[in-house]
């Protein structure tokens, strides 16, 4: 079983923690689906006002559902549709401080406010994306978007 001291301090010092604590539970395990399970209970345990936190996989050209934390959700999403969509199409991470306000967003829970988005990429192939939610709007800055970038900078050649 693991532990951690997840700190309380900064949000600097919660990320550096967060991925200490992912390359400590991933470093030796080779299969994909476990990493991403551990990945999401993570950042679901460990940050504050998630509703949703989990990854969608690339498969077939599409996003699939997979391992996360929250309500149900959506379990196919088309390239290039919502907020997850666009960043696997674009291969960039998407901060929208209002889902509402996002052309063509699928509310997979009506509650989510806000939104982060981050592809997965690995030796130039696109993996998934990692998709945290909120029900409070604006929750995710520049700050959260560099520290998720960083997971799963660690995590793309765990997953792949």
């Amino acid at each position: 079983m693991y532990q951690f001291d997840i700190s309380g301090g900064s949000k600097a010092d919660l990320y550096r923690d967060l991925l200490a604590a992912l390359d400590a539970v991933t470093v030796d395990e080779r299969d994909p689906i476990a990493n991403m399970a551990n990945a999401a209970a993570l950042v679901w345990e460990y940050l504050p006002d998630l509703n949703w936190a989990g990854f969608y996989r690339a498969v077939e050209g599409e996003l699939v559902l997979g391992p996360f934390q929250g309500k149900v959700a959506c379990i196919r999403i088309a390239m290039g549709k919502g907020v997850c969509g666009t960043a696997a199409a674009e291969r960039t991470t998407q901060l929208v401080e209002d889902v509402h306000a996002f052309p063509g967003h699928i509310a997979c829970d009506a509650a989510s406010r806000s939104e982060l988005v981050v592809p997965v990429v690995s030796d130039g192939r696109l993996i998934g994306v990692l998709d945290l939610d909120s029900p409070e709007p604006a929750r995710f800055d520049a700050e959260d978007a560099a520290g998720c970038e960083a997971l799963v900078a660690l995590l793309a050649s765990r997953i792949s």
